[in-house]
C-alpha cells in the first residue's frame, strides 16, 4: 500500500550491505525546473530488514522527535548529524565524521547499552594524538546530549570519559631546506607530493585545504580563499606563490566541487585520516623523507616567511592568526599585493 504524501519511504540500497534498507523522510517541498512541486528528503537511517525500516518510519511519523529505544550508536549519530550538520562549517562536519569513523566498535551497539568503559576503550586504543582523542570525546558528549533531550537515556556516561595529556608538550619540526628541495625533485614522480608543497607555500591548515571548494580558487588573480578556526582565519585570501601555480592549476577542475577530491567520493571533502594514511605518509616515504605531520607544513610556511624577513602583519594575515596588537588588528590594512610580496619572499 502506498504511503500518504509527506510520510516518507523505505527503499533498498544497491550493493551488498549489512543494512540495505534505508528510510528517508520528507522535510519540505521545493519548486522544480518544470514548475512542479517536489518533496525534499532527509536520510533517517539504515536497517538490516525491511520490517525494521518500516517500523522505524512508522515510529518517526508517530513522534518525529522521538528516538526508538533500540536505536544503535550509528542510528543516533545519523539522526543527530542530520540536524547538526545544517548548522556547522564543513571543517566541523569533517571532524565529526572522522571521530565517528574511529567509533566503529560500537556503531551497532544499542545506545542505551553503551557505558563509560565502551567509550573509554575507544579513546585509549586510538593511535592519534591528544586533539584527535578530544574530538572523539566531543562527539560522545554531543550524542549523549541529543539522546538525553530525546529521552533515549537517563544518564550521561560521556562525562566520565577521561583524556590523558602527553607528558611532554608536542614539538613541531618544520621541513628542512634539503627536504623541500627533495620534494621539488620528486614532485612529478611521486603522487601527492604536490599537495605537501601547496601546504608549505600557502600555510593552509590541512582541514582548510581539504575543504577548499574549486570555486574559491582564482587562477586569473592567483589567489585561494578559505579558512577556519578564528574570525581572522575564516574567509581569508592567500596569494598563490609563483612556484606552486602549476601545481594548483593541475589540481584545478571546474567540474569538481573540491580542489582536492577522490574519484569514489567526488562531492565530499577528503578526510584528514584518509589524507594522512593514503596520501601524505606514503608520499614522504617514497621520497625518503623522515616522518612529519601535516601541520608541520603550516609551521614550515611560518618559519620560511619569518626567515625571509616578511612583515609580521602579513604573516598573520596569510596564516589567519588573530592579532593581539590593536594597531595591527584595527588600523593596518594589508591589501592582496602586499601579501603577495610577502609570500613571494619564500624561495
Amino acid at each position: 500500500m502506498r504511503n500518504p504524501n509527506g510520510y516518507g519511504c523505505v527503499y533498498k540500497l544497491s550493493g551488498k550491505r549489512r543494512k540495505p534498507f534505508a528510510v528517508r523522510i520528507t522535510i519540505g517541498w521545493e519548486l522544480g525546473e518544470d514548475g512542479r512541486s517536489r518533496q525534499r528528503y532527509k536520510h533517517l537511517g539504515s536497517y538490516a530488514t525491511q520490517a525494521e525500516a518500516l517500523k522505524a518510519l512508522s515510529a518517526y511519523n508517530d513522534d518525529p522527535h522521538a528516538l526508538p529505544d533500540a536505536s544503535t550508536f550509528a542510528q543516533v549519530y545519523e539522526r543527530w548529524s542530520a540536524e547538526k550538520f545544517e548548522k556547522v562549517s564543513e571543517s566541523a562536519i569533517t571532524g565529526y565524521r572522522v571521530a565517528f569513523s574511529h567509533c566503529k566498535p560500537i556503531h551497532d551497539v544499542k545506545f542505551v547499552d553503551i557505558r563509560k568503559n565502551h567509550m573509554q576503550t575507544i579513546v585509549d586504543k586510538h593511535k592519534g594524538g591528544y586533539h584527535s582523542k578530544e574530538k572523539i570525546k566531543t562527539l560522545f558528549v554531543q550524542l549523549y546530549k541529543y539522546a538525553l533531550e530525546n529521552d533515549l537515556v537517563a544518564k550521561d556516561y560521556s562525562k566520565f570519559v577521561t583524556l590523558s595529556r602527553p607528558d611532554e608538550p608536542t614539538t613541531r619540526r618544520p621541513f628542512t631546506n634539503e627536504e623541500i628541495a627533495l620534494l621539488w625533485q620528486k614532485v612529478e614522480a611521486v603522487p601527492n607530493v604536490d599537495l605537501i608543497l601547496i601546504l608549505i607555500y600557502t600555510g593552509w591548515r590541512i582541514g582548510e585545504l581539504l575543504n577548499m571548494e574549486t570555486a574559491s580558487v582564482d587562477l586569473e588573480n592567483w589567489t585561494m580563499r578559505g579558512g577556519s578556526k578564528t574570525a581572522a582565519g575564516k574567509n581569508r585570501v592567500v596569494p598563490i606563490h609563483t612556484r606552486i601555480r602549476p601545481l594548483v592549476a593541475a589540481r584545478y577542475d571546474p567540474a569538481q566541487k573540491y580542489l582536492v577530491w577522490r574519484a569514489d567520493k567526488p562531492n565530499r571533502p577528503i578526510t584528514h585520516a584518509h589524507f594522512l594514511e593514503s596520501m601524505f605518509n606514503p608520499a614522504l616515504e617514497l621520497c625518503g623523507i623522515p616522518k612529519h605531520v601535516p601541520h608541520e607544513c603550516r609551521h614550515t610556511c611560518a618559519t620560511l616567511l619569518d626567515n625571509a624577513g616578511a612583515n609580521r602583519v602579513s604573516i598573520k594575515r596569510i596564516l589567519g592568526h588573530t592579532s593581539t596588537d590593536v594597531t595591527d588588528a584595527v588600523y593596518t590594512h594589508k591589501d592582496i599585493e602586499e601579501l603577495r610580496r610577502a609570500i613571494e619572499l619564500i624561495s
